[in-house]
Formats: C-alpha cells, sequence, structure tokens
C-alpha cells in the first residue's frame, strides 16, 4: 500500500464505485476548485520544476506536489506524517479523498519506464522533471473540466 492509502484490493465494486464519486466531488467543489488553482500558483513558482514521491518534503527540500502547496503556504510539514492522510487533507483544508488522489497521482502514475503518460516528454529529462509536469497537467485538466461542466469558456 502506498501513502495514499490505495491498494489493488477491489472487490467491492460499489465502494469503488463511491470513493471514485467522492474524489470526482472533491474536485469538483469549491473548496478542490480554489485548492487546484493555488496549487497551479505553487507550482508555476517553484524555482526548479521537480517534484520527490513518497515525501512532502525530502531532507534536500524536495517536495511533492502538496509539498509544493505547503512549502508556498509557508506550512512547516516536518510534523506531518506523509503517509496519514487524514492528517494531509486538513492541513491542506481539502477532502481526504482529494488528498489521496493526489498523492496517488504524484507517488505511482509517475514512473521510470512508462514514457507515454507524459506530455512532451525530453529524452533526457529527470523522472523528477516528468513528475512536475505530469502533475502540473493534471491540474490543469481538472481546472478545465469543470469550467467546461459548467459552460464556462
Amino acid at each position: 500500500m502506498s501513502r495514499s492509502g490505495y491498494t489493488d484490493d477491489c472487490e467491492d465494486t460499489w465502494a469503488s464505485i463511491r470513493w471514485r464519486g467522492a474524489v470526482a466531488s472533491a474536485l469538483r467543489g469549491r473548496r478542490g476548485q480554489e485548492m487546484l488553482r493555488e496549487l497551479a500558483d505553487a507550482l508555476d513558482a517553484m524555482p526548479v520544476k521537480e517534484l520527490a514521491a513518497e515525501s512532502l518534503v525530502t531532507t534536500d527540500g524536495m517536495c511533492c506536489t502538496l509539498g509544493a502547496l505547503g512549502q508556498a503556504r509557508g506550512t512547516d510539514m516536518a510534523a506531518i506524517d506523509p503517509e496519514d492522510r487524514e492528517t494531509v487533507s486538513k492541513t491542506f483544508g481539502i477532502a481526504e479523498a482529494m488528498a489521496a488522489e493526489i498523492m496517488w497521482l504524484n507517488d505511482e502514475a509517475v514512473n521510470e519506464w512508462d514514457y507515454s503518460a507524459y506530455p512532451a516528454r525530453k529524452a533526457d529529462e529527470p523522472i523528477a522533471a516528468r513528475r512536475w509536469r505530469y502533475m502540473r497537467n493534471w491540474v490543469d485538466k481538472q481546472l478545465k473540466s469543470v469550467a467546461g461542466a459548467k459552460g464556462g469558456a
């Protein structure tokens, strides 16, 4: 199991459907959309466009997607257990389902060998840079899909 809390156990179909609904609702909601806009700004403001996995902030100062938001907010993340998604979600003011989804995407969706998921991949681009680009594009997709669903431009 990863820090997101996700597992490969999908025996309860209705539980999976309810969870995906909770994720979608959190991403569409006012709190989720506000956080996604703030997250886009935080990612864009990073001097080095690279993201770590499995940790909010590493000992050398590299952060994950949520860690980038925490740094932009000035949040002390040293005391936060990155594996405790309930505390992580409360710290960032988002639903637990949204926190888990972002952690899973940051840690698990980007890997060393699957290059098809990375837009405009560069041959020598390190995984940390691919992770930043993947997550930044994901944030944009979440914001655009909601604007389109509400009849926005």
